[in-house]
């Protein structure tokens, strides 16, 4: 962790002891940045995340331009169904397609197990390149989307309302289910493995759909899964994890236990009252509104106060907001929340819990 000139980030995720909070953004590295749309004029999201030169660019960016504690790299939580077999479509507009989505058991056959180091080079590389050119300034994350959150996408074949193909899948073939995770879960351990040895500093598991699920399903079709990813990533210099359950605001006390540093929250929660609740067990990440990026200065500074206060003072609190940066969010605001939280935050650090 010496290597790198701002460790902030990876203080906090130990809960060590640091001068200030760090703040990076979900979807940091995206289109809200004019510099990033200059760049995917010439290329399409999917050859951006295929090709490590633009990726690491992508990736550097919000460091340069907004100052953030940590980079994340840029890529997307569908590759790896994609390097599993399935055909990935992305339209612009409406998100990422599965033309032909899983849904029988002939379909798990037709899924092969990955070497994150073959199917999947390109993010290798990527990370590899962008860990080099970041010099050590920042560190650099990696990262997937839980075994849940992959096969929602993968059964329901695009985006849903009611998740009709998913909640049947579960209900009426619970077996073929846990096979289909339990695959995931393998892959997304070998894949976040492979991230750390290429050079991320840290990783982090997006459950962006935990929340769809009741708490015992919750119990049976997530959590489970995600345990066992934490459980089993090889690090090589006992790199952090972070999971990030969307909406899971009923099992916090079991995801604390998962075996992750950091849980990350979503803005519905008070950060407060999840900290009291968790008794110290991890370190917290969040968990602002992002559509308060949407407000004026004053008010994202108001706003992020809050955050802040109700954190409280002591180590193990990394700002973030409590979902990915919107598209349309002006910069200059998330450069005026940035530059808050590194001017107003030290006063939290000063006094010990």
């Amino acid at each position: 962790m010496s290597k790198i000139k701002n460790d902030l980030f990876l203080r906090a995720c130990k809960k060590q002891d640091t001068e200030r909070t760090p703040i990076w953004v979900m979807r940091q590295a995206g289109r809200y940045l004019p510099e990033y749309r200059k760049i995917r004029e010439k290329a399409d999201f999917l050859t951006m995340c295929k090709t490590p030169e633009l990726a690491a660019e992508v990736t550097i960016q919000p460091v340069d331009i907004i100052g953030v504690d940590a980079a994340i790299i840029f890529s997307d939580i569908l590759v790896i169904p994609e390097a599993m077999g399935m055909f990935l479509e992305m339209n612009e507009g409406k998100g990422p397609v599965f033309p032909d989505p899983f849904r029988t058991e002939s379909d798990l056959k037709k899924l092969k197990s990955i070497d994150p180091f073959k199917e999947l080079k390109f993010v290798m590389d990527a990370v590899s390149l962008a860990k080099r050119e970041l010099k050590g300034r920042v560190p650099l994350i990696g990262f997937c989307g839980s075994p849940f959150t992959l096969m929602t996408y993968m059964v329901e074949g695009k985006g849903s309302k009611n998740y009709t193909y998913l909640k049947s899948l579960l209900y009426n073939k619970p077996l073929l289910a846990h096979k289909l995770l339990d695959k995931l879960a393998d892959a997304c351990t070998a894949y976040l493995s492979a991230k750390i040895e290429a050079g991320a500093d840290a990783v982090q598991i997006f459950d962006t759909w935990g929340g769809i699920l009741s708490p015992a399903d919750y119990l049976e079709f997530s959590l489970p899964y995600i345990e066992k990813i934490v459980n089993g990533i090889t690090k090589k210099n006992n790199e952090p994890v972070i999971v990030f359950g969307k909406g899971v605001h009923y099992k916090l006390k079991k995801l604390a236990k998962c075996g992750a540093d950091v849980l990350g929250l979503d803005w519905t929660m008070n950060i407060g009252a999840v900290r009291r609740k968790i008794g110290g067990r991890t370190a917290l990440q969040g968990n602002l509104d992002p559509t308060v990026l949407y407000a004026n200065e004053d008010k994202i500074k108001e706003e992020a106060k809050k955050v802040l206060e109700s954190y409280g003072p002591g180590p193990g609190h990394i700002f973030n907001l409590g979902h990915g940066i919107l598209p349309d969010v002006d910069p200059a605001k998330l450069k005026v929340l940035v530059d808050y939280v590194k001017s107003e935050s030290g006063k939290y650090h000063k006094e010990k819990m």
